[in-house]
């Protein structure tokens, strides 16, 4: 696989070929306590290890939670990018979870550090936000197609408090969210097998049949698992786009760490659960 190949192609392939899964790295305090390892770059470093390890050869995607490594600064950021480079190096494909936004060279100078190909900490796709105006994010877009990366906007998020901003109404009468899904729409279209350009919308939120969710392109879907949403919640949620959704699912497969061997099972499972319910 040439590694300029569009994300969109690459996730559709990793997917088809390793299970519709993406795997959260959130190395939280609690989490690293409950694998009995101490809340530092010591047990952040072995944690993170262990989830690469045991996973990166079967699972398609994962999804490292920036915030969990920066909180260490330099040394957790260093356990940071050997892990992108591993995950990479062992066929899997990385969305950086960073969401970033901002405006002109500051949006310009993320996307170098997460989307160009000779960056330490370039990934195959990161996190963005678009609430500066979608416009803000046109460095990121474009890198990112120059480079064969992909983003996935904040559009329609899990947590209760995004609902104040995303699905505030427009003059046009359109909501805020549903302007994110048609730019997106736009980016991607004429793509195939899909476009390299999605949007975060949370497994939550329950029937989103009044958004078109059909933009070509992936749907990140977090809230599986710890948050309450299950694989069998996806087609209701989701309907005709469901075979496009990479459901995320963090604290479910992780809990069962340490041992590689239980991670290794919890992630298969839900790949299934989630291969079952969207009919793929």
């Amino acid at each position: 696989m040439s590694p300029l190949e569009p994300f969109g192609a690459r996730l559709r392939h990793a997917m088809d070929a390793r299970g519709p899964l993406c795997v959260g790295i959130d190395p939280h305090g609690s989490l690293l306590s409950a694998w009995g390892l101490n809340d530092d770059v010591a047990g952040l470093e072995r944690f993170t290890r262990t989830v690469v390890d045991a996973l990166a050869g079967t699972v398609a995607v994962f999804k490292p939670q920036s915030a969990f490594f920066e909180r260490f600064g330099s040394r957790g950021i260093a356990v940071l990018e050997r892990a992108v480079a591993d995950l990479r190096d062992a066929g899997a494909l990385v969305v950086m979870d960073a969401k970033r936004g901002d405006i002109g060279s500051t949006m310009a100078a993320y996307a170098e550090t997460y989307l160009r190909k000779d960056s330490p900490l370039f990934s195959d796709a990161l996190t963005v936000s678009p609430y500066l105006g979608y416009g803000s994010l046109r460095p990121a877009v474009d890198l990112a197609r120059e480079s064969g990366a992909g983003l996935f906007v904040l559009a329609l998020t899990s947590n209760p408090e995004g609902a104040e901003v995303q699905r505030a109404v427009r003059e046009d009468g359109r909501t805020i969210g549903a302007t994110m899904l048609a730019h997106l729409a736009r980016e991607n279209a004429g793509q195939t097998p899909m476009g390299s350009f999605g949007a975060v919308v949370g497994a939550t939120l329950g029937d989103l049949s009044s958004y078109d969710l059909d933009i070509n392109g992936p749907l990140l879907a977090p809230g599986i698992g710890a948050q309450g949403a299950t694989p069998a919640d996806l087609p209701g949620v989701f309907g005709p786009a469901v075979r496009n959704v990479v459901p995320n699912v963090s604290r479910g497969v992780l809990r069962h760490g340490p041992d590689a061997a239980a991670l290794r099972e919890a992630a298969r499972r839900y790949a299934d659960e989630v291969r079952a319910a969207a009919g793929a």
